[in-house]
């Protein structure tokens, strides 16, 4: 067999377990490292399977979201450990304190909300964060095809921030305001009760599309801090300003909308929000120092590329 036959052929191999090993993970006990790794591997090993092109661009960056879902979803495989861990009371102390005495979460329900209703607002903001799973990606796709300069350096950095906000999720598994309003860890103050006006709006919207559309999406209801939803948001509003003004003002509108639904709609903390937007900053700041490694990978995965395809 040739060189380049056996390097595409190992690349692929690469591309089939990563595919392979999340679907595989719950039935054959594969340790949670195990599948994270070759989910992982996959998207570069497919640079190195198929020459660049846009459409291997698109093939990349949904195998590394495979991979990001996967190493998501795992801390709920046992939800019952999951719910042992989970911290509940520490975010309400903390918004407490922001919002001098009461959740801000509640304060603006109570402010703005009314009582066994969904309004017109409401549901604004309720699909403002539905449409959330469609925007980080929508954003790479629209620097791919019109701003193609920024695509590597911005898929970069939204699927970075993606990967870093996994370690909260699984170091400390937080649960976001409607969990703690179930459980009563809100006590006294919880009068009248938080509400979760998604839920309240989705089955009345979606009627029995409702809960298998939430049971695919959801993943890990444990997973509030950081609040990725405004981080990949606040970094998709960025990047769009770097491709044209326009852009960046709907993209900044749209991160705005998102961040005040997610606490109004009782998804998410201000604390939450805040270490998402840390996050972002992070990524955003430690980018150049990270560029580099990024480079030396490329090399490598290029002078693959090249032996697989002379």
């Amino acid at each position: 067999m040739r060189v380049s036959s056996a390097i595409r052929a190992a690349a692929w191999g690469v591309v089939t377990v990563g595919v392979a090993v999340p679907l595989a993970r719950r039935r054959a006990r594969i340790p949670p490292p195990v599948v994270t790794a070759t989910a992982a591997c996959a998207p570069l090993a497919l640079c190195v399977a198929v020459p660049r092109s846009r459409a291997r661009d698109v093939a990349v960056v949904t195998l590394q979201m495979w991979a990001y879902v996967a190493t998501y979803q795992m801390p709920n495989d046992d939800p019952e450990r999951l719910r042992a861990r989970v911290r509940v009371r520490y975010p309400v102390a903390i918004d407490r304190a922001i919002g001098l005495g009461e959740l801000p979460g509640l304060r603006l329900q109570r402010g703005l909300a009314r009582p066994g209703a969904i309004g017109r607002a409401d549901q604004v903001l309720i699909w403002s964060h539905w449409i959330w799973f469609l925007v980080p990606h929508s954003t790479v796709a629209f620097l791919l095809l019109r701003r193609p300069a920024l695509f590597p350096r911005g898929a970069a950095q939204i699927y970075a921030t993606f990967d870093l906000g996994l370690i909260g999720y699984w170091a400390l598994p937080t649960a976001p305001p409607w969990y703690a309003a179930q459980t009563g860890a809100l006590g006294d103050m919880a009068d009248p009760a938080l509400r979760r006006m998604m839920i309240e709006h989705g089955e009345a919207f979606w009627k029995a599309l409702w809960r298998p559309l939430y049971d695919v999406l959801g993943g890990n209801p444990l997973a509030a801090m950081p609040s990725l939803h405004f981080a990949t948001s606040l970094m998709s509003a960025h990047l769009l300003r770097e491709a044209g003004p326009l852009p960046g003002a709907i993209g900044w509108t749209y991160a705005i909308t998102l961040g005040f639904a997610l606490v109004y709609l009782g998804e998410h903390y201000v604390v939450d929000l805040i270490a998402g937007a840390a996050l972002t900053e992070a990524v955003r700041r430690g980018a150049p120092r990270a560029a580099p490694l990024a480079r030396a990978l490329g090399r490598v995965l290029q002078r693959l590329e090249r032996a697989a395809h002379p």
